[in-house]
Order: structure tokens, then C-alpha cells, then sequence
């Protein structure tokens, strides 16, 4: 996780940073963004894979864990062959929260490849709980995979599985299983029911687990030793139940999800407040979800949430008197680390979607001196993406095949390589170095991928070494999905059809 920097605005509104033309095409944008998805599978590919360079891969990933695991299938998160749990199952969170909220604005083709891609993730998440007593959060030895750059279709280095059980707890990974099973659940609910209640309980049982045998997996030496410091739980695990109860409550209206997070609310830090939202840390994101109940006049026992979420918007509002999160000087939110677009989606995401709850109600949010309404939201969302999109000082697009001038050597083995279409010969460990060291732009391009993205200075050097800016991870695009729908349906905030 990356830390939450506050600082005070670099830039005041607008930046000058303005496409010629008539804007961004957010369609085709919103194509690209789910298709993405299609370049990180794992397993064996469908008939109707879009994405043509990809082979199979870790067809007999689950076998290092003894006779009867099957883990074949779900995601690669970012530019590596290992499939981490955690930040595969917040992926499948957002990208079904993204049809939730915004599935009406996208095309109707568009929509179903959106939920493929949930399903690609239900479907081995479901995997992971399959055995009674253990839930498997990672499937690869990060260590040794990372001394390699080949293929997924050639991988040859250890498939080792971790899992979380009653003696080697993991309340992050089986919360946030929860929250993505229940939020899948819904999305399937009316073209598939069966699946759905298959999903809703499922989700139920991994809370179960996560409830009752509290801790996080960080804290276990073993799975400590494969999980960090690539995806390390610096946050704790309480966010995560408090993150998988308010899923299961809006998927069931069971109020036994409500009373948990009243009763729970307190001692598992909802009162922190915490202005973050990602694969590790779910506050910003939980205030959001959780007030819509109280915004909507039906839990006026969740106000707490809805200040914090006011709390939350207001660090992104320049013009309020709170501490401001930091803006870089071309008007992109910025937070120390790497991967910073995923802050960008993520936090847009949040915006857009507080933004509707808002809409359906007379609130508003008040940031001290100023009172901020849902189209100063979107205003301010639109900024981020259109900045993603080309808006920028370096004027050119994040996202890989979208635009005129976009990333040519991303940090991705698959994408970097020469395809296994192209070249069936195998290629080991060691023979893909050559083609990291290159200058030359990948061969194939993994269209819809957005970068980690520029520094503080917004400058991007499209450099394949350079991980922290020209990595992907699912992470990123997943709540990008619901933003570039909206902006599908709604192209013009200033004239926005409520």
C-alpha cells in the first residue's frame, strides 16, 4: 500500500492542460480499459478470447497443494506471472461495483464483456474456498518468478500455493473475498440466479472464515515470506471485515450485516480516519459505500460514515479549508510511491459514485466554508480522467492503444516478449533479458493496460525498467471500468443528465 500524502494543493482549477479537438472518445476508452482484463488471464483461454497473442497458461496451477486443488484460472496482477489473492479479489470488488453503479451507461456489448471479466475472477475465487478449513490466497514464488522474464505460456518456475487457515489466519484476503463474491453476486442476479446465490453464500462462508479466526497474513512468517513486500498488509485486517459485511448487507439486506458494523464499527476502526482507498485499505471506499444507506434515509445510525466520506471528499476539493492530498503541477492526483494511477481510478471512482448517492438526495457535503455538490464531484473526476486520457503536460495518454501517443515499453513479461503465436519455440528463464534490456517498443501491445503513470513532475519516461511508472496491474483499470462508463452515458458534466 502506499502511503496517504497531505499536502497543499499544487495547482489551482483549471489546469491548462487541454485537448484539441472535441474531446476524448470514452467509449472507445471503456472498450480498451475491459478488455485489458483479457491479456491477464490465467488458465486456459476461452473460444471467444479477444485478446489473440495470449496462449494458455498455469493449467495445473493447485497441484504443489496436493491431489484435488484445482487453482487454474483468474488474474496476473500486473507484469508478473504470480496470481496474488488479495489484490485479484479487491480487482473483482471494483470491476463488479463498477457495473453495479455504472453498468447502465455502458454499451450492452461492452457490459458483458465487463461482467466476463467479473466472472473470470468469481470463478477462481470460488476455487479458492473450495476446501474446507483453508482459503488459497497465492498461486507462484514471487521471489523466483521475479528472476525471470519469460512468458506465462513458458513459466517454469515454482507454482507454490499459499493458504490462510484457522492457525494461519487471513482476515484481509477471506474479507475481501467476501466483498467480491457478494458484490458478484448482484451483478449475476438477474441473467444468472443460480450463480448468483452460489456466490452470496459463498461469500457468507468466507466471512465466516474471516470473522472468526482474526489476523492478518503478513503476520505469518511463511506467508509473509511470499506475499510481501509485494502485496504486504500494512493496514491490518479490520477495514476488510468492516469492507465484507457492508457487501454482504447491500447483496442480502440481511440485518445482521447491518448490526455487525454497528456493533463492530468502533473496535475494528471505522472511526479512523483514514482519506485512502486501495487494495489494502478500504476506508474511503467503506464510508462511501456504507452512507448510502444513511443517505437515502433508511440508517440514520450510519451518519459517522457519511461525515467521514464528507471528510474524505473535502481533501480533494482544492478551493476547502481542509488539508488537500497533493496534486502534481499538471493537476494530477498524486500520492508517494508507485503505481499512482491506481489513486487516480480509484479515488475518481469514489467521486463519481458518492456523487450519484448524493444526487438522489438533498445532501451535500460541507467542506468548511464551502458547501460542495455532486457536480463539483464530477467536474473534478472528469479532470483526473481526462488527464489519464491525453490532458496532460506530456500530452499523451496512460492507457496503452488509446490516442495518438501512448506507452510503447510497458513493465509486462507477456507484452514484452515475442507472442507464443508468433514464436511456439520455448523460451527459458534467462532468454526474455535481451527483450527487457531492449529500447524497442513491446511487440504486443497489451491494449487497455494503464501505467503506473507519471512522477510528481508529470514526467514520463516510458521506460520498461521503470516499474513503478510503466507497470499495469488490474488494480488500476478495475475501478476505471465504472469511471469511463459514466463518462460513456454523461460526456459533459456541465449539461449532466441526472
Amino acid at each position: 500500500a502506499l502511503c496517504f500524502a497531505s499536502a497543499s494543493a499544487s495547482a489551482s482549477f483549471p489546469w491548462p492542460w487541454k485537448r484539441s479537438g472535441h474531446g476524448h472518445d470514452y467509449r472507445d476508452a471503456l472498450a480498451k480499459c475491459i478488455l485489458f482484463f483479457e491479456g491477464q488471464r490465467s488458465g486456459r483461454l476461452p473460444a471467444d478470447q479477444r485478446a489473440e497473442w495470449r496462449g494458455d497458461s498455469g493449467v495445473s496451477d493447485g497441484q504443489a497443494a496436493g491431489p484435488g486443488v484445482d487453482l487454474e484460472g483468474g488474474y496476473y496482477d500486473a507484469g508478473d506471472n504470480v496470481k496474488f489473492g488479495f489484490p485479484m479479489a479487491f480487482t473483482t470488488t471494483m470491476l463488479a461495483w463498477s457495473v453495479l453503479e455504472f453498468g447502465d451507461d455502458m454499451p450492452r456489448e461492452e457490459r458483458r464483456h465487463a461482467a466476463g471479466a467479473v466472472r473470470w475472477g468469481t470463478d477462481y475465487l470460488l476455487k479458492t474456498l473450495a476446501h474446507p478449513g483453508v482459503i488459497f490466497m497465492q498461486v507462484g514464488d514471487p521471489w523466483k518468478d521475479h528472476e525471470c522474464w519469460e512468458r506465462p505460456e513458458d513459466m517454469d518456475t515454482e507454482r507454490t500455493v499459499y493458504n490462510v487457515s484457522a492457525g494461519r489466519p487471513g482476515s484481509e484476503v477471506a474479507g475481501e473475498t467476501a466483498a467480491a463474491l457478494a458484490a458478484a453476486s448482484m451483478v449475476f442476479r438477474d441473467g444468472d440466479r443460480e450463480y448468483a446465490e452460489l456466490l452470496l453464500e459463498s461469500a457468507k462462508k468466507a466471512f465466516d472464515f474471516a470473522d472468526t479466526h482474526r489476523g492478518a497474513y503478513s503476520d505469518d512468517m511463511d506467508l509473509r515470506a511470499g506475499g510481501c513486500p509485494f502485496y504486504c498488509d500494512f493496514n491490518g485486517y479490520q477495514d476488510e471485515l468492516l469492507w465484507g459485511a457492508a457487501w454482504l448487507r447491500r447483496a442480502s439486506g440481511d440485518d445482521t450485516f447491518r448490526e455487525y458494523i454497528q456493533n463492530n464499527g468502533k473496535t475494528l476502526g471505522a472511526e479512523d480516519s483514514i482519506n485512502e482507498f486501495g487494495w489494502d485499505n478500504k476506508h474511503a471506499g467503506l464510508n462511501v459505500l456504507i452512507s448510502k444507506e444513511f443517505i437515502e434515509g433508511e440508517a440514520l445510525s450510519m451518519q459517522s460514515y457519511k461525515e467521514s466520506a464528507d471528510s474524505f471528499i473535502c481533501t480533494l476539493i482544492p478551493e476547502s479549508s481542509s488539508p488537500h492530498i497533493q496534486y502534481t503541477p499538471g493537476g494530477m492526483i498524486y500520492k508517494p510511491g508507485g503505481s499512482n494511477m491506481q489513486h487516480v481510478t480509484s479515488i475518481s471512482f469514489l467521486l463519481l459514485t458518492y456523487a450519484k448517492y448524493l444526487t438522489k438526495s438533498s445532501h451535500t457535503v460541507n467542506c468548511g466554508d464551502i458547501s460542495v455538490g455532486p457536480d463539483t464531484l464530477r467536474l473534478q473526476a472528469k479532470k483526473q480522467i481526462d488527464y489519464l486520457l491525453g490532458d496532460n503536460p506530456m500530452k499523451m495518454s496512460y492507457m496503452v492503444g488509446y490516442g495518438d501517443r501512448y506507452p510503447q515499453r510497458i513493465h509486462h513479461r507477456g507484452s514484452s516478449l515475442p507472442s507464443i503465436k508468433d514464436h511456439p519455440e520455448r523460451m527459458a528463464c534467462k532468454d526474455g533479458t535481451p527483450y527487457y534490456d531492449s529500447s524497442s517498443p513491446n511487440p504486443n501491445p497489451l491494449v487497455g493496460a494503464i501505467v503506473g503513470g507519471p512522477g510528481e513532475d508529470d514526467s514520463y519516461g516510458d521506460d520498461r525498467a521503470d516499474y513503478r511508472k510503466s507497470e499495469p496491474t488490474t488494480y488500476i483499470n478495475a475501478p476505471l471500468v465504472g469511471v469511463l462508463a459514466y463518462f460513456v452515458g454523461n460526456p459533459n458534466p456541465g449539461h449532466i443528465r441526472h
